[in-house]
């Protein structure tokens, strides 16, 4: 029995022990993204939801909720609410990226139009907003709230920051906090807060859920670089798309005193003047200069940091599954 657990990811894991909320929050979602007036709502949010994903936030928020001894109802809502709120960046997001696939599937800004995507990631935000209330608790408003606003914020950065070959490692983590690790953390700190649990505990969960958000982050733009197809990532698609990662961030750092490199980096990323061999040119100079080797060392620094925070919550069998997970994201990469 144990060498079959062995087999199942951490992510898998959690399901499994989470199977009976995760339904109830699954069953809560499709009630919530129905829409008598609107039918384009439901086909939309369907698209989505059916293409999977491994609802990681929302069990994030479960699993705090039981680790910090939580009895009532509402973690469901709230595990619901991360959801939604993250469907809803993911919609916005295909239309800013001009995305046209998403876990495999055409997005639906692709099977639709723009003009959908926008409006129905703006009905999951109403939605989001009306369940976090429905908890009664306006300290988790509050946090929810915030980290929306958060969301916003570091999508706007990194579009400003796009192209922008003065992007520092400081700037890029505000991004990463911003539009990535600002959620995760929320999901933890929320259960924490609905459970009641002591201040130092809430404050552990949220360590928790910034340290492994930054992580998932830094590695989803390794395995830019670094990626297969069983992961789902084309190589280059960020360097493409000129967006300044960490990866970049640090070789260009490492090149800055290399006028052909300078002149390289200047052409495809600031000016986006890019040819056919520019992918495998810069995939060349990120494994020269140490670029992907380091960052992976940062993700898993970051997943240390993570992992450390656990160590005043109740030591339990889902603890230990939370700091597997921290760990399985870095697994990824290997």
């Amino acid at each position: 029995m144990a060498e079959a657990d062995a087999r199942i990811e951490p992510h898998e894991r959690l399901a499994e022990t989470l199977a009976d909320p995760l339904s109830r929050v699954d069953a809560l979602i499709r009630e919530r993204m129905a829409s008598e007036n609107a039918p384009r709502i439901p086909e939309v949010t369907a698209h989505l939801v059916g293409a999977g994903g491994k609802r990681l936030r929302p069990m994030l928020t479960l699993a705090a909720a039981r680790l910090c001894g939580y009895g009532g109802p509402y973690h469901i809502h709230l595990a619901a609410t991360v959801e939604f709120i993250h469907t809803a960046t993911l919609l916005h997001d295909d239309v800013v990226d001009e995305s046209a696939k998403r876990r495999g599937r055409p997005t639906a800004n692709l099977l639709w139009d723009n003009k959908s995507s926008v409006l129905v990631g703006d009905y999951l935000f109403a939605r989001s907003f009306q369940l976090m209330v429905e908890a009664g608790s306006l300290r988790v408003l509050d946090i929810l709230a915030n980290a929306a606003a958060t969301i916003a914020e570091g999508e706007v950065l990194q579009l400003t920051a796009m192209s922008d070959l003065a992007t520092d490692e400081s700037t890029y983590l505000r991004i990463v906090r911003g539009k990535t690790a600002a959620l995760f953390s929320a999901a933890t700190e929320v259960g924490g807060v609905i459970a009641g649990a002591p201040d130092a505990q809430v404050r552990a969960l949220f360590t928790y859920g910034d340290a492994l958000g930054v992580a998932f982050q830094i590695v989803d733009d390794l395995l830019d670089w670094t990626g297969t197809e069983a992961t789902g990532k084309n190589v280059g698609d960020d360097f493409r798309e000129r967006k300044m990662t960490l990866p970049l961030i640090r070789a260009i750092a490492a090149t800055s005193g290399d006028a052909e490199a300078r002149a390289f980096w200047h052409r495809a990323i600031a000016q986006g003047r890019q040819d056919d061999g520019d992918v495998a040119r810069a995939l060349r100079m990120l494994q020269d200069t140490g670029a992907l080797a380091s960052v992976r060392e940062t993700a898993l620094a970051w997943v240390a940091e993570a992992q450390a925070a656990l160590a005043i919550l109740p030591e339990t069998p889902l603890r230990g599954m939370l700091h597997d997970l921290a760990g399985y994201v870095v697994a990824r990469i290997r």
